[in-house]
Formats: C-alpha cells, structure tokens, sequence
C-alpha cells in the first residue's frame, strides 16, 4: 500500500484527531447559539483548525438555517454580535482538526444542505475508509461537491435516501448501511435533533439534559461545562432521535456485539480531557493507571517523576504512587499556546514546540528524572523534552510512554502516519533511547490496555496491525486529490 501523507499536516511529533462535535434542542424554544459556544469552548482540545454553529427556528420557516464558520478558535472566531444573529432553539456545532482534507475554511463544518425534503446540518467526527469510493459513486450520478471532507459524502448520502424513507433518522439509518470506518454524527433537521454512533464506537458521543434542553456532545467535560446532566453514552451502532413529541428514541439496528466493538484507546491515553467519562470508562482513572502499571512494570531508582503536560501529568501522578517516587513539575505550559500537533503548518508547529514548554530548572538541577509521556510518534519532540530537562541540569532523564509503540498506521480518525515515519518501526527499545537521548526508555505494555479498560473492546490497530475491518485499499487520509 502506498501511503499518501499530506506534508502541511502531518509533520511534527504529536498525534492527530479528527474533531469535536456538539448539539443542542431547547424544547422550550430558547436560543441554543450561546450553549453551543460554551460547549465547543469544552472541546477545543479536540480541534483548533477551524469552528462553527448552524441554527434553526422550529417555529420559523421550515428549512431556514443561520450558520457561521471560520478558522482558529472558537473564542476568536465568534464575537457576542455574531451570536446574537444565531437565533434557533436547536442547532449544532463543531470544531475541527483536518485529518481528511486540507485546512481551509470551505471544509469547516457544520455543513448545512438544502434540498428537497429541506435542510440538513451536520457536524461529523471520524474518518470513513470508504470515502473515496461513495465520493466517486455520488459524482458519477451528478453531484457537485463544495469540499475535499468526507463529512459531505456522508451529508450527502443521508440526504439522498431521505427521498426514499418516511423519516430522516430512517435515512440515518440506511446511509451508516454504506458507511465503512469511524464516525460520531451530530445532525439537526427542521424538527429533530439526531446522534449516530458507528457500529465500532471509534468515536465517542453523550447525551445531556439541562431543564427542557437536550444536548449531544464528544465528551461528558463540555456537559459539565454547561452545568447539564449527563444521562448516558450514545452506544456503538445507535442512532438517537430527539424531538418534542417523542423525547429521547433509540434504535440500536445497527449495533455490533460487544466483543466486535472496538473503542479508540487514544481518547483515553490522549485525546480526551482528563475530566470527562467516555463509556462508563473515566480518562483520569484510565491514566493514572497507565502510570501505576508503568511504575510496576517499568521500575527505574530516580528523586522525581514529572509529566510533559498536559496528557502525561496524570499517567505521572500514577507513577509516583505506585513507585514511592515524589510526583513534581518540570515544565511550565503556556497556556496561551495550543495543542502542538493541532497547527496545521510546519513552521508554526515547530515555534509552538519551543515556546509552549519551559523547564523549571529549580525543580530538576542535579536530580534523576523520570519523564512520562503519552506517546512517541516520530520521536522529534521527545527529543525536545529531553534536551531541555538536560539542559537544565538534570542529572539523568528516564523516560516512560503511557502507550505501546507505534507501528502502524491508524485510517480511523487518529493521524498515525506511515510506517517509514515512526520511530519504533524496525528499531528495538535501545535503539530509540539513542535516538531522543535518554538514559533508559520503557513503553506500557498492550496487554495493560485491556485490563485499564475492564473488558471493553478497543482497537489496538496502530499497535499490532490487526485492525477491527479490513483497511482501505488506497489511502484516505489525506485530501481527495483527482
């Protein structure tokens, strides 16, 4: 297989994800814009490229849709007077980080579609595997498309069979019947609020309830952002229907069984804030006993254990439990700095590196370090670290991975670049050590997932090579290019 990988995007050290998405219906008829902002606030860790929110009036003209995107962050993108022009009572939104498609604003989404049966928004979060084949099969019968995203291959699709069922959560429902890979789906009709979960559960999806509005979401943090009450997990292969004359409906035809699910592990090693429960599984106790796992497995004689922030501070803390050693901080993190792995240019992701970390060199003089990190991509800002805690004196530097090794490529919404790009392809523990400069180096070992995660299925793809469905046979993960 031939791996495509888009240069702008997928350099630097850190791993990738797709997107964050968000939905609101007030039954009470109270403008949703607000809500929505405040949750997309929540999960801009999972995308920092571009934003957007897509309302609607149910008592307004049928198919009428105000929306605004951009790029950058949320809090720069949107201004009190932008939002004021937001009115609807229901709506969605979403943050983005491109894994499939360029960084430009024509693929920011939601995206909003007219057409016969009236309007549809959506706010979509994974990657499909089949995406370039449904793309080819829509453009061979006519469509036009406005993106490169494969977000609109799916708009499309559910738009096209709602002409032929009685309800748009029935054409939901026949289009995840094409769909091949991963994907949440925030979708707002004229009168319903709808969520979909691939029958894999790559993907995270909740529901809240705040009063009479009900609220979908990546994670439970941005419901408790929102002082919302988390009322449970959309499941593998559901689709979820809200509206005032039914409530809450589910349909669960598309479900897999349980032993064939197959939950992102990188969400709870890294994607996910450390506040949030994804699955009845929280991401803080999932870390914390990464470290203490590493400290058992992985002993090592040191005077401070010391996470690269933000994801390595809790696997750290576990550490220094399990381990006796004394849990410090090493680093400072600007906070006005993002996620390094999220800017979408090299340049900008190199002077992010060196301005978002600074060692605390008071903290690490003279002692032997243990540093926790979630994961080693290709081993450059690994490198980075290491050399900043030596530079500030410390007198060794042990570094411990809350994760396994990468040795393959991820085609699930986690941008894990080809073989030939990562750093523990065809090279032993011994040798990466040389490479990035530390005195000893240990990863968490794969069977530790699955006893963190107590039974539940995960894809360990990118580790083992053995994914939950056979892989793409051309490589989707960057911009559909003719």
């Amino acid at each position: 297989m031939t791996e495509k990988i888009d240069s702008q995007t997928r350099e630097g050290d850190q791993l990738r994800e797709a997107c964050g998405v968000f939905g609101a219906y007030d039954f009470d008829g109270g403008d949703v814009s607000s809500t929505i902002y405040y949750g997309l606030l929540a999960l801009q860790h999972r995308g920092q490229e571009s934003c957007g929110i897509a309302v609607s009036d149910t008592d307004g003209p049928k198919g009428k849709v105000l929306s605004f995107r951009d790029m950058g962050l949320v809090n720069e993108a949107f201004t009190p007077e932008q939002l004021e022009k937001l009115k609807g009572d229901i709506g969605v939104g979403h943050v983005r980080y491109s894994t499939a498609g360029s960084s430009s604003r024509e693929n920011a989404q939601p995206l909003v579609l007219n057409y016969v049966k009236g309007t549809l928004g959506l706010a979509h979060n994974g990657n499909l595997i089949n995406a370039p084949q449904l793309r080819r099969e829509l453009e061979y019968t006519g469509a036009i498309f406005q993106t490169t995203i494969d977000s609109e291959v799916i708009a499309y699709h559910i738009a096209r069979e709602r002409l032929l069922s009685k309800t748009v959560e029935e054409a939901v429902g026949r289009a995840m019947g094409k769909l091949k890979g991963a994907y949440s789906l925030v979708i707002m009709s004229p009168r319903k609020l709808i969520g979909a979960r691939d029958p894999f559960g790559f993907r995270p999806l909740c529901i809240g309830r705040r009063d009479n509005m009900w609220l979908l979401a990546s994670e439970s943090c941005a419901l408790d952002t929102l002082g919302a009450e988390f009322v449970r997990d959309v499941l593998p292969g559901e689709i979820v229907t809200i509206s005032p004359e039914k409530g809450l409906e589910s349909d669960l035809s598309h479900a897999l069984p349980a032993d064939r699910q197959a939950r992102c592990v990188f969400e709870y090693i890294y994607f996910a804030r450390p506040d949030s429960i994804l699955d009845q599984v929280s991401v803080y106790h999932f870390r914390l006993m990464a470290g203490k796992y590493l400290a058992m497995d992985s002993p090592v004689e040191a005077d401070l254990v010391v996470g690269v922030p933000e994801s390595g501070n809790c696997a750290a803390l576990g550490y220094s439990l399990q381990s006796g050693i004394p849990y410090g901080i090493a680093f400072v993190k600007n906070a006005y700095v993002g996620r390094t792995f999220i800017k979408p240019k090299q340049k900008s992701r190199e002077s992010s590196v060196q301005v978002k970390l600074n060692p605390i060199r008071e903290a690490v003089e003279g002692k032997r370090v243990i540093m926790i990190e979630d994961s080693i991509v290709r081993g450059t800002t690994s490198d980075r670290s290491v050399r900043m805690l030596r530079e500030a004196g410390a007198k060794e530097v042990h570094m411990r991975v809350s994760s396994p090794p990468f040795l393959w490529p991820c085609y699930f919404g986690t941008d894990v670049p080809a073989r030939d790009q990562l750093i523990a392809y065809g090279r032993d523990v011994q040798e990466i050590c040389d490479m990035i400069g530390t005195d000893t180096l240990a990863y968490l070992r794969l069977e530790r997932l699955a006893q963190i995660m107590g039974g539940k299925n995960i894809c360990t793809g990118c580790f083992t090579g053995k994914y939950p469905m056979e892989p793409p046979a051309e490589d989707i993960r960057g911009e559909f290019e003719k």
